[in-house]
Protein backbone atom coordinates (compact mmCIF):
# COMPACT_ATOMS: atom_id res chain seq x y z
CA UNK A 1 0.00 0.00 0.00
CA UNK A 2 3.00 2.34 0.30
CA UNK A 3 3.11 3.40 -3.34
CA UNK A 4 -0.68 3.62 -3.46
CA UNK A 5 -0.69 6.04 -0.55
CA UNK A 6 2.06 8.10 -2.17
CA UNK A 7 0.02 8.40 -5.35
CA UNK A 8 -3.00 9.38 -3.27
CA UNK A 9 -1.01 12.19 -1.65
CA UNK A 10 0.15 13.33 -5.09
CA UNK A 11 -3.44 13.26 -6.38
CA UNK A 12 -4.49 15.50 -3.50
CA UNK A 13 -1.73 17.97 -4.35
CA UNK A 14 -2.67 17.75 -8.02
CA UNK A 15 -6.22 18.89 -7.36
CA UNK A 16 -4.84 22.13 -5.90
CA UNK A 17 -3.45 22.90 -9.38
CA UNK A 18 -6.81 22.16 -11.03
CA UNK A 19 -5.23 19.53 -13.26
CA UNK A 20 -6.86 16.23 -14.15
CA UNK A 21 -3.59 14.28 -14.18
CA UNK A 22 0.18 14.61 -13.92
CA UNK A 23 2.73 13.06 -16.26
CA UNK A 24 5.81 12.07 -14.25
CA UNK A 25 8.97 11.39 -16.25
CA UNK A 26 11.84 12.01 -13.78
CA UNK A 27 13.23 8.52 -12.97
CA UNK A 28 13.54 9.20 -9.23
CA UNK A 29 9.92 10.32 -9.05
CA UNK A 30 8.73 7.36 -11.12
CA UNK A 31 10.49 5.03 -8.67
CA UNK A 32 8.96 6.86 -5.70
CA UNK A 33 5.43 6.50 -7.07
CA UNK A 34 5.62 2.96 -8.47
CA UNK A 35 8.69 1.16 -7.12
CA UNK A 36 10.23 0.76 -10.59
CA UNK A 37 13.84 1.87 -11.01
CA UNK A 38 14.63 2.32 -14.70
CA UNK A 39 16.16 4.62 -17.29
CA UNK A 40 13.04 4.79 -19.46
CA UNK A 41 9.67 4.91 -17.77
CA UNK A 42 6.91 7.39 -17.04
CA UNK A 43 3.77 7.30 -14.97
CA UNK A 44 0.48 9.15 -15.41
CA UNK A 45 -1.37 9.75 -12.13
CA UNK A 46 -4.90 11.13 -12.20
CA UNK A 47 -6.55 13.41 -9.67
CA UNK A 48 -8.45 10.37 -8.41
CA UNK A 49 -5.23 8.44 -7.71
CA UNK A 50 -5.42 6.02 -10.64
CA UNK A 51 -2.14 5.36 -12.41
CA UNK A 52 -0.69 3.94 -15.64
CA UNK A 53 3.00 3.30 -16.26
CA UNK A 54 4.77 3.01 -19.60
CA UNK A 55 8.18 1.46 -20.15
CA UNK A 56 10.03 -0.45 -22.84
CA UNK A 57 10.72 -4.17 -23.15
CA UNK A 58 13.90 -4.00 -21.03
CA UNK A 59 11.91 -3.16 -17.89
CA UNK A 60 8.53 -4.69 -18.70
CA UNK A 61 8.88 -7.82 -16.58
CA UNK A 62 10.22 -5.86 -13.61
CA UNK A 63 7.40 -3.33 -13.92
CA UNK A 64 4.73 -6.01 -13.87
CA UNK A 65 6.37 -7.54 -10.81
CA UNK A 66 6.75 -4.41 -8.67
CA UNK A 67 4.09 -1.93 -9.83
CA UNK A 68 1.09 -3.07 -7.82
CA UNK A 69 -2.19 -1.35 -8.66
CA UNK A 70 -0.75 0.28 -11.78
CA UNK A 71 -1.66 -0.43 -15.40
CA UNK A 72 1.57 -1.28 -17.25
CA UNK A 73 1.98 -0.34 -20.93
CA UNK A 74 4.83 -1.39 -23.20
CA UNK A 75 6.02 1.48 -25.38
CA UNK A 76 9.43 3.05 -25.92
CA UNK A 77 7.88 6.53 -26.27
CA UNK A 78 6.78 6.43 -22.65
CA UNK A 79 5.53 10.01 -22.33
CA UNK A 80 3.73 10.02 -25.66
CA UNK A 81 2.04 6.70 -24.96
CA UNK A 82 0.67 7.88 -21.64
CA UNK A 83 -0.61 11.17 -23.03
CA UNK A 84 -2.54 9.24 -25.68
CA UNK A 85 -4.20 7.34 -22.81
CA UNK A 86 -5.13 10.66 -21.19
CA UNK A 87 -6.54 12.42 -24.24
CA UNK A 88 -9.73 13.27 -22.37
CA UNK A 89 -7.89 15.29 -19.72
CA UNK A 90 -8.14 19.02 -20.39
CA UNK A 91 -5.17 19.89 -18.17
CA UNK A 92 -2.21 17.57 -17.60
CA UNK A 93 0.62 18.76 -15.37
CA UNK A 94 4.19 17.96 -16.42
CA UNK A 95 7.42 18.29 -14.43
CA UNK A 96 8.72 21.77 -15.21
CA UNK A 97 12.02 21.11 -13.42
CA UNK A 98 12.86 17.93 -15.32
CA UNK A 99 11.16 17.66 -18.74
CA UNK A 100 13.50 18.67 -21.61
CA UNK A 101 12.26 21.59 -23.71
CA UNK A 102 12.33 19.52 -26.89
CA UNK A 103 10.16 16.80 -25.38
CA UNK A 104 7.71 19.35 -23.99
CA UNK A 105 7.39 21.05 -27.38
CA UNK A 106 6.74 17.73 -29.13
CA UNK A 107 4.13 16.66 -26.61
CA UNK A 108 2.48 20.09 -26.46
CA UNK A 109 2.01 20.04 -30.24
CA UNK A 110 -0.22 16.99 -29.79
CA UNK A 111 -1.81 17.86 -26.43
CA UNK A 112 -2.71 21.50 -25.88
CA UNK A 113 -3.51 21.06 -22.20
CA UNK A 114 0.01 20.52 -20.84
CA UNK A 115 0.76 22.66 -17.79
CA UNK A 116 4.37 22.87 -16.49
CA UNK A 117 4.39 22.61 -12.68
CA UNK A 118 7.55 22.71 -10.59
CA UNK A 119 8.28 20.58 -7.53
CA UNK A 120 4.94 18.78 -7.43
CA UNK A 121 6.23 15.28 -6.65
CA UNK A 122 9.24 16.62 -4.74
CA UNK A 123 6.97 18.37 -2.25
CA UNK A 124 5.19 15.06 -1.58
CA UNK A 125 8.52 13.23 -1.31
CA UNK A 126 9.81 15.61 1.38
CA UNK A 127 7.72 13.90 4.10
CA UNK A 128 8.97 10.33 4.48
CA UNK A 129 7.14 7.22 5.62
CA UNK A 130 8.71 5.00 8.28
CA UNK A 131 9.99 2.54 5.68
CA UNK A 132 11.93 5.31 3.98
CA UNK A 133 13.30 6.51 7.29
CA UNK A 134 14.39 2.97 8.16
CA UNK A 135 16.36 2.76 4.89
CA UNK A 136 17.91 6.15 5.55
CA UNK A 137 18.75 5.14 9.13
CA UNK A 138 20.60 2.10 7.79
CA UNK A 139 22.44 4.24 5.23
CA UNK A 140 23.57 6.53 8.05
CA UNK A 141 24.66 3.58 10.23
CA UNK A 142 26.84 2.31 7.37
CA UNK A 143 28.29 5.80 7.00
CA UNK A 144 29.11 5.98 10.71
CA UNK A 145 30.78 2.58 10.68
CA UNK A 146 32.82 3.34 7.57
CA UNK A 147 34.15 6.50 9.22
CA UNK A 148 35.15 4.57 12.33
CA UNK A 149 37.10 2.09 10.22
CA UNK A 150 38.82 4.59 7.97
CA UNK A 151 39.69 7.35 10.45
CA UNK A 152 42.12 4.97 12.15
CA UNK A 153 44.15 4.88 8.91
CA UNK A 154 44.40 8.65 8.47
CA UNK A 155 48.00 9.70 9.18
CA UNK A 156 50.72 11.91 7.75
CA UNK A 157 51.65 10.81 4.24
CA UNK A 158 48.35 9.30 3.08
CA UNK A 159 46.68 11.28 0.31
CA UNK A 160 43.21 12.79 0.10
CA UNK A 161 42.42 10.48 -2.80
CA UNK A 162 43.42 7.40 -0.79
CA UNK A 163 41.16 8.39 2.10
CA UNK A 164 38.23 8.94 -0.28
CA UNK A 165 38.77 5.51 -1.84
CA UNK A 166 38.96 3.88 1.58
CA UNK A 167 35.69 5.49 2.66
CA UNK A 168 33.85 4.46 -0.49
CA UNK A 169 35.17 0.89 -0.41
CA UNK A 170 34.28 0.53 3.28
CA UNK A 171 30.70 1.67 2.69
CA UNK A 172 30.16 -0.88 -0.07
CA UNK A 173 31.76 -3.64 2.00
CA UNK A 174 29.40 -2.77 4.86
CA UNK A 175 26.34 -3.19 2.66
CA UNK A 176 25.79 0.10 0.83
CA UNK A 177 24.40 0.04 -2.73
CA UNK A 178 27.20 2.47 -3.52
CA UNK A 179 28.44 5.85 -2.23
CA UNK A 180 25.67 8.43 -2.08
CA UNK A 181 27.88 10.95 -3.93
CA UNK A 182 31.52 11.56 -4.78
CA UNK A 183 33.28 11.80 -1.42
CA UNK A 184 34.98 15.04 -0.41
CA UNK A 185 38.31 14.85 1.43
CA UNK A 186 40.05 18.19 1.98
CA UNK A 187 43.25 18.50 3.99
CA UNK A 188 45.20 21.52 5.21
CA UNK A 189 44.59 24.63 3.08
CA UNK A 190 42.26 22.65 0.79
CA UNK A 191 39.78 22.66 3.66
CA UNK A 192 38.82 26.22 2.72
CA UNK A 193 37.15 24.84 -0.45
CA UNK A 194 33.72 23.48 0.59
CA UNK A 195 33.43 21.05 -2.35
CA UNK A 196 37.09 20.25 -2.88
CA UNK A 197 37.77 17.22 -5.09
CA UNK A 198 40.20 14.80 -3.44
CA UNK A 199 43.71 15.21 -4.81
CA UNK A 200 47.08 13.54 -4.45
CA UNK A 201 48.05 15.99 -1.72
CA UNK A 202 49.49 14.04 1.22
CA UNK A 203 48.08 14.78 4.64
CA UNK A 204 50.60 16.57 6.84
CA UNK A 205 51.07 16.72 10.57
CA UNK A 206 49.19 19.77 11.84
CA UNK A 207 46.46 19.53 9.17
CA UNK A 208 42.74 19.64 9.66
CA UNK A 209 41.09 17.08 7.37
CA UNK A 210 37.43 17.43 6.36
CA UNK A 211 35.61 14.30 5.13
CA UNK A 212 32.13 14.71 3.59
CA UNK A 213 30.63 11.41 2.44
CA UNK A 214 27.66 9.08 2.74
CA UNK A 215 26.29 5.66 1.86
CA UNK A 216 23.32 4.90 -0.36
CA UNK A 217 21.17 2.05 0.92
CA UNK A 218 18.03 0.78 -0.85
CA UNK A 219 18.10 3.99 -2.86
CA UNK A 220 18.30 6.35 0.14
CA UNK A 221 21.22 8.72 0.65
CA UNK A 222 23.09 9.47 3.86
CA UNK A 223 25.19 12.60 4.28
CA UNK A 224 27.76 13.26 7.02
CA UNK A 225 30.81 15.49 7.44
CA UNK A 226 33.50 15.31 10.09
CA UNK A 227 36.66 17.35 10.46
CA UNK A 228 39.60 15.80 12.32
CA UNK A 229 43.04 17.01 13.36
CA UNK A 230 46.23 15.16 12.43
CA UNK A 231 48.49 15.84 15.36
CA UNK A 232 47.80 18.38 18.11
CA UNK A 233 45.73 21.26 16.68
CA UNK A 234 46.92 24.86 16.78
CA UNK A 235 44.93 27.28 18.91
CA UNK A 236 43.22 28.83 15.87
CA UNK A 237 42.22 25.37 14.61
CA UNK A 238 40.66 24.35 17.91
CA UNK A 239 38.90 27.72 18.24
CA UNK A 240 37.51 27.40 14.72
CA UNK A 241 36.36 23.85 15.38
CA UNK A 242 34.66 24.84 18.64
CA UNK A 243 32.85 27.69 16.84
CA UNK A 244 31.51 25.44 14.10
CA UNK A 245 30.53 22.78 16.62
CA UNK A 246 28.59 25.37 18.63
CA UNK A 247 26.84 26.60 15.47
CA UNK A 248 26.03 23.05 14.39
CA UNK A 249 24.54 22.27 17.79
CA UNK A 250 22.37 25.41 17.59
CA UNK A 251 21.17 24.40 14.14
CA UNK A 252 20.34 20.86 15.22
CA UNK A 253 18.40 22.08 18.23
CA UNK A 254 16.35 24.39 15.98
CA UNK A 255 15.16 21.50 13.79
CA UNK A 256 11.55 20.76 14.65
CA UNK A 257 8.22 20.36 12.91
CA UNK A 258 6.81 23.83 12.32
CA UNK A 259 10.15 25.66 12.21
CA UNK A 260 10.79 27.74 9.11
CA UNK A 261 13.73 27.05 6.82
CA UNK A 262 15.05 30.53 7.54
CA UNK A 263 14.79 30.11 11.33
CA UNK A 264 16.82 26.91 11.38
CA UNK A 265 19.49 28.41 9.14
CA UNK A 266 19.67 31.58 11.26
CA UNK A 267 20.10 29.61 14.48
CA UNK A 268 23.49 28.38 13.26
CA UNK A 269 24.44 31.31 11.02
CA UNK A 270 24.01 33.87 13.80
CA UNK A 271 26.55 32.03 15.97
CA UNK A 272 29.13 32.24 13.21
CA UNK A 273 28.28 35.85 12.39
CA UNK A 274 28.65 36.92 16.02
CA UNK A 275 32.16 35.47 15.99
CA UNK A 276 33.07 37.66 13.01
CA UNK A 277 33.06 34.97 10.33
CA UNK A 278 29.76 35.70 8.54
CA UNK A 279 31.49 36.10 5.16
CA UNK A 280 33.25 32.74 5.62
CA UNK A 281 30.00 30.74 5.70
CA UNK A 282 28.62 31.18 2.22
CA UNK A 283 26.42 28.14 1.64
CA UNK A 284 23.05 27.14 3.06
CA UNK A 285 22.80 25.30 6.34
CA UNK A 286 21.34 22.12 4.92
CA UNK A 287 19.03 20.25 2.61
CA UNK A 288 16.62 17.36 2.51
CA UNK A 289 17.88 13.86 1.72
CA UNK A 290 16.12 10.77 0.44
CA UNK A 291 16.07 9.18 -3.00
CA UNK A 292 18.33 12.08 -4.01
CA UNK A 293 21.24 13.51 -2.08
CA UNK A 294 19.87 17.06 -2.42
CA UNK A 295 16.10 17.43 -2.28
CA UNK A 296 13.42 19.55 -0.65
CA UNK A 297 13.48 21.29 1.74
CA UNK A 298 16.51 23.59 1.61
CA UNK A 299 17.69 25.57 4.63
CA UNK A 300 19.27 28.94 3.97
CA UNK A 301 18.88 32.71 4.08
CA UNK A 302 15.71 33.72 2.29
CA UNK A 303 14.41 30.14 2.02
CA UNK A 304 10.69 29.82 2.68
CA UNK A 305 8.40 27.09 3.99
CA UNK A 306 8.09 25.19 7.25
CA UNK A 307 9.46 21.81 8.21
CA UNK A 308 6.85 19.10 8.61
CA UNK A 309 7.02 15.95 10.72
CA UNK A 310 9.16 13.08 9.35
CA UNK A 311 11.38 15.22 7.11
CA UNK A 312 15.07 14.14 6.90
CA UNK A 313 17.35 17.17 6.79
CA UNK A 314 21.06 17.88 7.04
CA UNK A 315 22.64 20.51 9.28
CA UNK A 316 26.11 21.41 7.99
CA UNK A 317 27.59 24.78 8.95
CA UNK A 318 31.17 25.51 8.01
CA UNK A 319 33.78 28.23 8.24
CA UNK A 320 36.41 28.45 5.50
CA UNK A 321 39.61 30.48 5.75
CA UNK A 322 41.36 30.82 2.36
CA UNK A 323 44.96 29.68 2.44
CA UNK A 324 44.63 28.20 5.93
CA UNK A 325 41.86 25.59 6.00
CA UNK A 326 38.35 25.12 7.23
CA UNK A 327 35.92 23.17 9.38
CA UNK A 328 32.53 21.69 8.51
CA UNK A 329 30.42 19.42 10.72
CA UNK A 330 27.31 17.77 9.27
CA UNK A 331 24.62 15.43 10.53
CA UNK A 332 21.48 13.93 9.03
CA UNK A 333 18.39 14.29 11.23
CA UNK A 334 14.67 13.60 10.96
CA UNK A 335 12.06 16.01 12.30
CA UNK A 336 9.86 14.43 14.95
CA UNK A 337 7.06 15.76 17.12
CA UNK A 338 9.16 15.48 20.28
CA UNK A 339 12.40 16.78 18.75
CA UNK A 340 14.74 15.67 15.96
CA UNK A 341 15.98 12.11 15.60
CA UNK A 342 19.73 12.11 14.96
CA UNK A 343 20.71 9.50 12.36
CA UNK A 344 24.47 10.09 12.08
CA UNK A 345 25.85 9.24 15.49
CA UNK A 346 29.62 9.60 15.14
CA UNK A 347 31.00 11.88 17.84
CA UNK A 348 31.34 15.57 17.12
CA UNK A 349 34.23 15.95 19.56
CA UNK A 350 37.39 16.99 17.71
CA UNK A 351 39.29 13.78 17.00
CA UNK A 352 43.04 14.23 17.25
CA UNK A 353 44.81 11.50 15.32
Amino acid sequence: MTHTSRRARLAEALREHEAAAVLVTWPVNVRYLTGLASSNAAVLVTATGEAALATDSRYLEAARAVCSGVEVIEDRDVAGALLKRGQGAARVAVEADHMPVGLFQRLAAEHAGLVPVGGLVEAVRAVKDEGEIAALRRACAITDEAFSLVVERVAPGVTEREIARWLEAAMVELGADKPAFDSIVASGPNGSIPHHSPSDRPVGRGDLVTMDFGARYDGYHADMTRTVAVGPPATWQRDLYDLVRQAQRAGRHAVRAGATAHEVDAAARDVIAEAGHAERFGHGLGHGVGLEIHELPFLGPGKTGRLEDRVPITVEPGVYLPGRGGVRIEDTLVTRGDGPELLTLTTKELLVL
